[in-house]
């Protein structure tokens, strides 16, 4: 068994969201000077916000998905 391989489960990819919408809010203050302004997002901040989010109320994962595995 390799070191560098593992499963992924559904805490870690929360985790990973977690850090990047942390990284995105900061970003945005980052760039706009306020962190909740109403500046428009960029379409690369427009693109983590939209692909980390996912509806509670469907089954995770979708049918069908395996968690990556690393290696």
């Amino acid at each position: 068994m390799s070191i560098f391989r593992r499963s992924e489960s559904k805490k870690d990819d929360d985790a990973r969201t977690y850090r990047l919408l942390e990284g995105l809010e900061d970003a945005y203050a980052i760039r706009t000077g306020d962190p909740c302004g109403d500046a428009d997002l960029t379409p690369f901040e427009e693109t983590v916000l939209f692909g980390v989010g996912y509806d509670q109320a469907e089954t995770y994962p979708p049918a069908g998905h395996t968690f990556p595995k690393r290696g």
